[in-house]
């Protein structure tokens, strides 16, 4: 289990950054506590576009860097769980945060929440909407967008329950030889 757990990376949904560390500080931190090596750091740097920030602190950057920046922390990891990754952002940062998963689909296993359905389904090679805490549809983007005639609303707004949950990387080959106890929910 202490495994997994190293390999997981989480970027939760409000930035969690210390004031007083730098970026590269940050990465160094969370690289030490997942066991990885340090020169990830550099290659994380250089993915987030972020080289020119690396001594910043986290208090001075823009909220989009701070998204960046708590985005690249989860990209230590191989399970990358990213909760609303692009909320709170200017459109110019978001579209800019779509690149980090779909550059990284390849060698990683990424699980996104959204409300935003242009996102679930740019990112998304599997869609998983869920209402009041129920799964209510699977599947691909066409499949979901065939049944549907168009996207189902994923409520936003405060309060709301609903969101929508995209597979955006199943390496299956990959998980099932580290995790063979991981099994995955086939879209249609």
């Amino acid at each position: 289990m202490l495994q997994v757990r190293k390999s997981m990376g989480w970027c939760p949904q409000r930035d969690i950054l210390f004031d007083n560390l730098t970026v590269a500080e940050h990465l160094y931190f969370y690289v030490q506590v997942s066991q990885w090596c340090p020169e990830e750091i550099k290659c994380v740097l250089h993915i987030l576009s972020l080289q020119d920030k690396r001594d910043s602190r986290s208090r001075f950057l823009t909220g989009g860097m701070r998204r960046k920046l708590s985005i690249g922390i989860a990209l230590i990891g191989i399970v990358l769980m990213l909760d609303e990754p692009t909320s709170g952002v200017d459109a110019i940062s978001r579209r800019a945060i779509w690149n980090l998963p779909q550059q990284h689909k390849s060698d990683h296993i990424i699980l996104l929440t959204t409300h935003f359905m242009d996102e679930a389904d740019l990112l998304g090679d599997h869609i998983a909407i869920m209402a009041k805490r129920e799964l209510q549809c699977c599947g691909s983007s066409l499949f979901l967008k065939q049944k549907y005639g168009e996207w189902p609303r994923a409520g936003s707004g405060e309060g709301s329950r609903n969101s929508i949950l995209c597979g955006v990387s199943v390496a299956g080959p990959v998980c099932w030889r580290k995790y063979p106890l991981v099994t995955f929910l086939k879209g249609h």
